[in-house]
């Protein structure tokens, strides 16, 4: 039932048929936004609750097929129809908020062939864990526009390489600015993810990234409960302090059940995810928080050999205390697949992801956070339609 395709269709048949699928389905980054799920949601209410369900949220922009966190793949993403572009936060040296998954760029920008910048190369322990690189917070916002950005795993995308250098380092407000433009063009709102990273770490460094994200949400008019904007952070305490400068939506992030938010370390808070995931950890965070975003292996676990097991009772614990669940995340690569649904020996090949994703929308899912938004919202066609 779940395994629809036999063989692994190439990358850019994929994504043509794709961006055909969704024009023909009018599904349209933000013309999406008027569509209901099956549950009935939405009914005009604004807001989150009014976004389509499955809801496809552009992992760092269309990052399975350009270098991420850059505006060109923030405009595939909405190009393609996803129904939200996800930006993560990290700060530079005087304060500005910029958008980078992490804050050491050393992987995502040609930093190290700026022989100006050689000695700012370092060490430091983020979160408890050692880095050696070029970080964020040791550059000027004028100094970090010297540099371009490239992709990340050049190894699985290959194809990405392309466009190394072709986009600077996009700031937050020149992501707003962005959005309010391509919403006046298209009529309707651009929806964003907003992440803030290591919001503990920054903090301890008097780079606090909360009270400067307020200060621009409430400048674009997206500080309401009803704003086209989630906010979300693997820190509950992030959302907490967020909770207490917008209305905005939040989200909490959720790693493995092993571990530990990092500011519960610093806190000395002795409780892991697993706990977490648990009907009281649910109700304490439904008390900040509008959602969650767990790993998938929360929604499904694997087994030793990284096929799927049974479903856990997650989601129906967070539905039943109104939270929306949006897991992350889906890659279309062999290497990021459950093994059911790999196809081939390449780990950087195609495999089944549709039907993997039919997996997990079965399992009650109201969103996926999705590298390839194309392949994403045509499983989340079929899943509807049926």
């Amino acid at each position: 039932m779940t395994e629809r395709a036999q063989t692994s269709p190439g990358r850019r048949a994929l994504l043509g048929a794709a961006v055909l699928g969704t024009a023909a389905l009018g599904l349209t980054g933000t013309a999406a936004a008027t569509e209901r799920g099956a549950d009935g949601r939405g009914k005009g209410r604004g807001g989150y609750r009014d976004l389509p369900v499955p809801t496809v949220i552009g992992h760092r922009g269309a990052s399975g097929y350009r270098p991420e966190h850059t505006l060109g793949a923030y405009q595939l993403a909405l190009d393609m129809g996803a129904h939200i572009v996800e930006q993560d936060l990290v700060p530079t040296k005087d304060g500005h908020l910029v958008c980078r998954h992490e804050n050491d760029i050393t992987g995502t920008t040609d930093v190290a062939e700026h022989p100006e910048f050689a000695s700012r190369r370092a060490t430091k322990k983020v979160d408890g864990v050692s880095f050696t690189g070029w970080f964020t917070e040791d550059f000027t916002l004028a100094e970090l526009k010297t540099l371009r950005a490239k992709e990340r795993i050049p190894g699985t995308r290959q194809e990405n390489t392309l466009y190394d250098g072709r986009w600077e380092i996009p700031t937050f407000e020149e992501v707003l600015r962005w959005a309010d433009q391509e919403g006046r063009r298209r009529g309707a709102p651009v929806w964003l993810y907003v992440e803030t990273k290591h919001p503990t770490y920054f903090r301890s460094l008097g780079l606090g990234l909360e009270e400067p994200l307020a200060r621009l949400l409430r400048r674009h008019g997206r500080h309401r409960a009803n704003s086209p904007l989630i906010l979300q952070s693997f820190e509950p305490s992030s959302m907490q302090r967020l909770a207490k400068l917008v209305a905005t939506p939040r989200v909490v992030l959720l790693s493995g059940a092993a571990t530990r938010p990092w500011d519960f370390v610093e806190a000395g808070d002795p409780r892991t995810v697993a706990e977490l995931v648990q009907p009281a950890g649910l109700k304490w965070m439904a008390s900040f928080a509008q959602g969650i975003g767990p790993t998938l292996d929360l929604i499904i676990p694997k087994d030793g050999a990284g096929r799927l097991t049974t479903p856990t009772t997650l989601v129906r614990d967070a539905h039943q205390l109104g939270l929306i669940l949006h897991p992350y995340t889906m890659r279309n690569e062999n290497s990021f697949l459950p093994a059911e649904f790999r196809r081939g020996t390449d780990p950087a090949a195609y495999g089944d992801a549709f039907g993997a994703l039919r997996t997990y929308f079965e399992a009650g899912i109201d969103g996926v956070f999705s590298d390839n938004p194309d392949t994403a919202l045509l499983a989340a066609a079929d899943f509807t339609r049926d």
